[in-house]
């Protein structure tokens, strides 16, 4: 095992959580604080098993199906956001809801509902089975038809191109998420794309920061949880850009081979993974001999979104 003096170990910059993984982790904290465990959960708030453990811990119970929730208790909404269904199910059964849904992605569930009413119908770009992909998809009752890749495009046979309008899931890989939309371009030449880019600024800013770190390290580490989008898809644009990559829930599941006759080593985090993590596995690799740790330098986000009316555990206000 090389313990060289020399090894240097590259902090990205940004990393780690965002704002919509800040506020949606806030929501529930405050909704315990001001209610009381037990509070529900409608899927992992956000994709990291150290986050989801810490809140099981104080009360939250995380759940798929909304029967398994006592009628009229307090229920959370993930940061991904949930199909139309499931709200109207939550109304009916009289649960005190708190959406934590990212505002980025309720951002593209209000542009649906704004085109869907003007007659349009939908390409998604995204990944079967993600939380987010069946919330935006759920907005509506029909029109929209999801494409994975270039392969999936050839397949897409809307109604109607006339009105024909393409989403992207939020945490995409930025390059794999163009590639897609050119060839939807290529097929439906007058498809209306969003006025701003789908893909939260959060996703973009830690992609490019794991662009330009690749190419100064021999190894990039990225902390996420596997079923993490946008940690995958920091350790699939570290590989792109020819750097061998591996992605850990914890310190625990680094592995001393890795890091043999690698005297660089970039490290950077999820959107969804706590600093925590990240100075953890620090010291994990502390252990395999010395090493000097740098940060580089990088957007700083100053991003906050506001909490949702009710939580404020001074406020009188309704809680409904």
């Amino acid at each position: 095992m090389q313990t060289s003096k020399d090894r240097e170990v590259l902090l990205a910059q940004p990393r780690g959580f965002c704002a919509g993984v800040d506020r949606a982790i806030e929501i529930v904290e405050k909704a315990l604080e001001k209610f009381g465990a037990p509070v529900y959960v409608r899927h992992e708030i956000v994709h990291n098993t150290f986050v989801v453990n810490d809140l099981k811990q104080r009360g939250a119970i995380f759940i798929e199906n909304l029967e398994d929730v006592p009628v009229g208790a307090t229920l959370v909404f993930s940061a991904h956001g949930v199909p139309k269904v499931v709200e109207h199910q939550a109304m009916q059964r009289q649960h005190r809801v708190f959406d934590a849904t990212c505002p980025l992605v309720t951002k593209v569930h209000v542009e649906l509902a704004k085109l869907a009413k003007e007659g349009f119908e939908f390409i998604m770009i995204g990944h079967k089975g993600h939380p987010e992909v069946e919330g935006t998809m759920g907005q509506l009752d029909g029109g929209i038809h999801l494409v994975e890749d270039v392969e999936d495009v050839a397949r897409v046979t809307p109604l109607q191109t006339e009105r024909l309008a393409v989403v992207t899931q939020t945490t995409l890989s930025v390059d794999d998420a163009a590639d897609i939309f050119q060839a939807i371009q290529k097929k439906f030449p007058n498809i209306r794309s969003p006025k701003q880019q789908d893909i939260c600024y959060a996703t973009q800013n830690r992609q490019d920061a794991v662009k330009m770190m690749s190419s100064s390290v021999d190894l990039v580490i990225v902390v996420g949880s596997p079923t993490s989008s946008n940690s995958n898809r920091l350790k699939d644009v570290a590989a792109k850009y020819g750097t061998p990559s591996f992605m850990v829930d914890s310190a625990q599941e680094l592995k001393a081979e890795w890091f043999e006759n690698r005297n660089r080593i970039g490290v950077t985090a999820g959107a969804s993974a706590p600093e925590v993590l990240v100075q953890e596995v620090l010291k994990k690799i502390k252990t395999l001999g010395p090493i000097s740790v740098r940060q580089l330098q990088g957007i700083e986000e100053t991003i906050k979104f506001p909490l949702p009316k009710g939580l404020k555990i001074d406020s009188n206000e309704s809680s409904t």
